[in-house]
């Protein structure tokens, strides 16, 4: 049986982290949320995570009219 170390535990839960933050800014940015609204500290990963997940679920400006 393979048993994980403790800093591998550490990182499993760190990736369940980042999986929620970036749930939490997709939602966020399909609600139409402000940016700014990021619950997560400049420096945190998360917050990283958050503003990804934010950006990807934004329409994209509508370019026709150009």
């Amino acid at each position: 049986m393979i048993s994980r170390t403790d800093s591998e535990g550490a990182a499993v839960g760190s990736r369940g982290e980042l999986a929620r933050a970036i749930n939490a800014g997709a939602e966020a940015g399909r609600n139409g949320d402000p940016v700014t609204s990021c619950p997560f500290p400049a420096g945190d990963l998360r917050r990283s995570a958050w503003v990804r997940g934010y950006a990807g679920a934004r329409p994209l400006p509508d370019e026709s009219d150009d």
